[in-house]
């Protein structure tokens, strides 16, 4: 954290009622590029003040907003979904930069991202409500769904592009106002798309952006005239935007962290899993909600899987994402490096067996550099087993039955995401039936719901009631009016 001053350095602004604006606060941090440690910008630690005029100007522009036709807000959407895709290229290089995943992996950043406006542009139709005549004599009903004011949206640090637009789409097509705040640590993407956001005709203060860390978040789910709080982050801080948000008279949706487990079955494909099974441990570094960092083998399927394993993950290309061929970027900071290090000095000193040591074999000069790593004969009470990493660390172990691997899953208080291996109907039938995680893969190691499903996970891993996107994207952003009539 460091005080303003006067810097080469692109100093990011606030939007609030339509204009950019600098920040009132005194507190900055720097935006580094993980993979070169250049600093690439400095962002705004934004204060109370900053955040009250940002949702004083959602306020006042909500009435407005809400009288506009649904027809006519999804014109917005269709001028924002054209912009971003002209400049496609641009923000996917930015993501790469300021996250570190590599090109590939920020185009499917910003496309998943961009899959939401398809969807939200439909909330004409998504949004009706329903009627029946006659309920009792001469008495009709209408069901509205209608907006409820402001909301605010807290984005994470692994899908810049992403995660916002499982939540902006969805508020502003219903008629509500937000007030968004990026994560500090990779505010520029963000940032491109908002500025392509203004140009596409928005009344001022339907949409307003507060770069900013705790201070905001807590003011998020405090402030009296925010109506509801969407989030994804850590599952701690997760749980804490829930409790803080509903004790203060507010919906929350609140996705948390995650400790995802991929059984395989002796019956697997070989051939064509191994490659799924390592890029859903190693892609984006590990650093998703979805990662698969967890392998359980049932009976025989280790000594199937584990040598093609080994030979696929030692020729992971490692380096700055920009460059050709890289399938393996740094993690995000310094500090998340130093986390996952001792993460791995206590697997070591539990007794798990490091086939793979990616501390020494990444091969870079600078940046927040971790290879692939990988350790064998882990057991469910070890640490490595229990803790989700966040880094590209993939943790073995072994069962000898199905029903045992669905112990180890059904012991653990989180449940984002679960997949299945197997070529069997029954296997992948009673996995389904009986795995609590709420999104599941059979024979997928990625299992992302597109954004016309619900995206959120089941025990420690969500907090509220109400998903992202999908569906769930619309009631949670409305309220439900129902009018009796009867005339004399």
């Amino acid at each position: 954290m460091t005080p303003a001053t006067t810097t080469q350095v692109r100093t990011l602004g606030n939007y609030i009622d339509g204009n950019w604006v600098p920040t009132t606060s005194t507190e900055f941090l720097d935006v580094v590029n993980p993979a070169t440690e250049e600093v690439l910008a400095r962002v705004p630690l934004s204060n109370a003040h900053d955040l009250d005029a940002a949702v004083q100007a959602a306020n006042r522009a909500f009435q407005g907003w809400r009288q506009t036709p649904p027809a006519e807000r999804c014109k917005v959407l269709f001028k924002w979904k054209n912009l971003l895709e002209e400049h496609f290229e641009e923000i996917a290089r930015i993501c790469t930069q300021e996250h570190g995943k590599t090109l590939a992996e920020a185009r499917g950043d910003l496309r998943r991202g961009i899959d939401n406006l398809d969807v939200a542009v439909g909330i004409p139709s998504l949004m009706q409500g329903e009627a029946l005549e006659d309920v009792g004599r001469g008495i009709d009903c209408v069901s509205y769904r209608r907006p409820m004011g402001v909301f605010a949206v807290i984005a994470p640090f692994n899908f810049p592009p992403m995660v916002p637009m499982w939540f902006i789409p969805y508020a502003i097509a219903t008629g509500n106002t937000i007030v968004l705040k990026p994560s500090e640590q990779v505010p520029l993407s963000q940032q491109r798309m908002w500025e392509l956001l203004e140009q596409c005709g928005l009344p001022p203060g339907v949409v307003n952006l507060v770069h900013g860390g705790r201070e905001i978040v807590t003011g998020m789910c405090e402030h009296p005239l925010i109506k509801g709080v969407s989030f994804v982050g850590s599952s701690p801080v997760a749980q804490y935007v829930y409790e803080t948000a509903t004790k203060h008279g507010k919906r929350a949706q609140a996705l948390g962290g995650a400790k995802n487990f991929i059984v395989v079955m002796p019956d697997a494909d070989l051939e064509k899993s191994v490659d799924i099974l390592v890029e859903s441990c190693y892609g984006c570094a590990g650093q998703r909600c979805l990662a698969g960092a967890t392998l359980v083998f049932v009976g025989d399927a280790y000594e199937k899987f584990k040598g093609p394993m080994l030979d696929r993950i030692k020729r992971i290309k490692v380096g700055n994402g920009l460059e050709d061929g890289v399938e393996l970027g740094p993690v995000i900071s310094k500090s998340s490096l130093d986390r996952i290090h001792g993460l791995i000095e206590r697997a070591i000193g539990e007794g798990a067996e490091m086939l793979l040591d990616g501390r020494q074999n990444h091969g870079q000069d600078k940046g927040y550099f971790l290879g692939p790593t990988l350790f064998d004969n882990v057991t469910p009470d070890m640490e490595i087993a229990r803790e989700e990493v966040f880094g590209p660390v993939m943790a073995w172990l072994k069962v000898e039955t199905l029903e045992q691997a669905l112990a180890i899953l059904d012991a653990h208080p989180y449940g984002n995401t679960t997949s299945i291996f197997t070529s069997s109907g029954k296997h992948a039938r009673t996995f389904a039936y009986h795995a609590e995680p709420s999104m599941m893969g059979i024979n997928v190691g990625v299992a992302a719901p597109m954004s016309y499903f619900n995206f959120g996970g089941a025990k420690g891993s969500m907090f509220g009631d109400l998903k992202a996107h999908g569906k769930h994207g619309i009631e949670f952003y409305t309220d439900r009016k129902v009018v009796i009539t009867r005339w004399f």
